[in-house]
């Protein structure tokens, strides 16, 4: 008897490391101290000292059920970039600058070529974010999990000066919210898309007109990172006053976490296109429109609220940046909440 007849392969697991070096490297920062392999991953903070005052921000999740997509498809070298999405883009919100990334796949059997696609995934989500891959795990659960499946999650830590933190406390009656388009469903609510349509081969590879692609290609769409749009509108010189990620919960739950007492965002729902796959869930699956925008990010990933002065200014950076801002609502004096009109 020995490990391997237990259900863990080591060689795998070696395997896997090799060839996802390739992937790894192309993340590496000058910060970074070591190599991939090693027992922690260590990361420089001497840059760090020229802040005034330093914050650490930190941020873990994973990809939720948009795994089970990836794993009927056959196809894995994108949820890797869901996974540091979901972390760095918090990081960005609250003003921060991501720094590294770890990840931990957890899976039933060591696949080293499909581990290796994976992580290729996660590589790509930190160049996009600017931020080092130092380290990870991959844990082996024969017995727990099947074979074929997997898990994924995340953990990132960012830097922020206290002074450029976003923190919604100089908010005010007039100031104007610009959303940036998200690239589809993200990786929210698909435990609701799993209801709505049949997750099989099949189903995924049905071609939508209304669409322009197939299902499974549009629902698999990675995560809109936004470390670069944020990142863009501070070099512009505009200050952010609030920030919000929409993800899990929708408009409803995510965009009064950027609110501070005694003001309230008012949305106006026809400000911006509604990408299709979301009326084609609201048809399909004969969901009501609020629980749709409770749900799901609705075409908007990320909404920043600035000065109505600074509107244009914040406008010209995000394009910039590569991503599509619209003008999608205002602050308003009142109780502490969302309205969607």
């Amino acid at each position: 008897m020995d490990y391997k007849t237990s259900g863990v392969d080591i060689e795998a697991g070696y395997k896997s490391v090799e060839l996802m070096k390739e992937h790894v490297k192309k993340t590496m920062r000058e910060e970074v101290l070591g190599g991939l392999g090693g027992f922690s991953g260590a990361f420089s903070l001497a840059k760090i000292k020229e802040m005034e005052e330093p914050v650490l921000l930190s941020g873990t999740d994973g990809c939720g059920t948009k795994v089970k997509l990836s794993i009927v498809m056959d196809k894995h070298d994108t949820i890797g970039i869901d996974a540091v999405a979901m972390c760095v883009n918090d990081i960005a919100c609250a003003g921060g600058e991501p720094l590294f990334f770890l990840d931990y796949i957890a899976c039933g059997k060591n696949y080293p070529e499909k581990i290796a696609d994976i992580v290729k995934g996660v590589a790509e989500g930190c160049l996009q974010s600017e931020a080092a891959l130092i380290g990870g795990e991959t844990a082996e659960h024969p017995g727990l999990m099947p074979e074929e499946d997997y898990d994924l999650a995340g953990f990132a830590v960012g830097v922020a000066d206290k002074k450029d933190m976003i923190t919604g406390e100089n908010l005010a009656d007039g100031d104007v919210l610009i959303g940036m388009a998200s690239s589809g469903v993200h990786s929210n609510g698909f435990s609701l898309v799993r209801k709505i349509f049949e997750i099989t081969k099949e189903s995924l590879n049905t071609y939508y007109d209304e669409l322009g692609k197939t299902l499974g290609e549009t629902l698999l769409a990675p995560t809109r990172i936004y470390v670069k749009a944020l990142k863009s509108i501070k070099n512009a010189g505009v200050t952010v006053k609030a920030c919000s990620h929409i993800t899990g919960g929708g408009f409803y739950e995510n965009v009064p976490r950027m609110l501070k007492d005694g003001v309230r965002a008012v949305i106006e729902k026809d400000s911006y296109p509604v990408p299709p796959i979301f009326k084609l869930m609201a048809e399909k699956g004969n969901v009501e429109e609020q629980m749709m925008y409770n749900t799901f990010n609705m075409g908007i990933g990320m909404i920043v609220a600035v000065d109505k002065n600074d509107v244009d200014k914040a406008m010209e950076a995000i394009k910039a940046a590569g991503d599509t801002p619209y003008v999608i609502g205002r602050i308003e004096a009142g109780e502490k909440g969302v309205t969607l009109c």
